[in-house]
């Protein structure tokens, strides 16, 4: 499955020690990211990640690309809610995308581990008749 990655500039350790806990289960899989989230995942967990460019150089765009092409699974975006940085892509249409075309999204770290056990259990199989 492809897995997307991003997080806002404050989340950014909160996705690194995610990936570090269920480095297993995203190893089995395919990840893609905005390009600092994606290099501040593989200097701490040894995964290899498709890097886009960073979120604010168009990084968001790349993924709502893949996204509206049925080439991304699930997408985990950690982002801070209340004030996101000006250079930090507000993530309104990657949210978008995801209701579009029915690409299971999480938002905050409750959802992203709700997420991740359900792949790891073989409950996302059904993205499979998608493809």
């Amino acid at each position: 499955m492809n897995i997307g990655l991003i997080a806002h500039d404050s989340k950014k350790k909160l996705m690194q020690n995610f990936c570090i806990a269920y480095r297993g289960i995203l190893s089995k899989n395919t990840l893609y990211a905005t390009g600092t989230t994606g290099r501040l995942i593989e200097e701490v967990t040894n995964l290899s990640v498709h890097k886009y460019l960073a979120g604010h150089l168009g990084g968001e765009q790349q993924l709502g690309a893949q996204i509206e092409h049925n080439d991304m699974d699930l997408v985990i975006f950690l982002r801070n809610p209340l004030n996101p940085m000006s250079h930090e892509p507000d993530g309104n249409q990657v949210v978008r995308l995801c209701d579009m075309h029915n690409i299971p999204l999480a938002t905050n770290l409750a959802t992203a581990e709700l997420l991740i056990k359900s792949l790891d259990r073989g409950d996302m199989e059904w993205r499979e008749m998608y493809k």
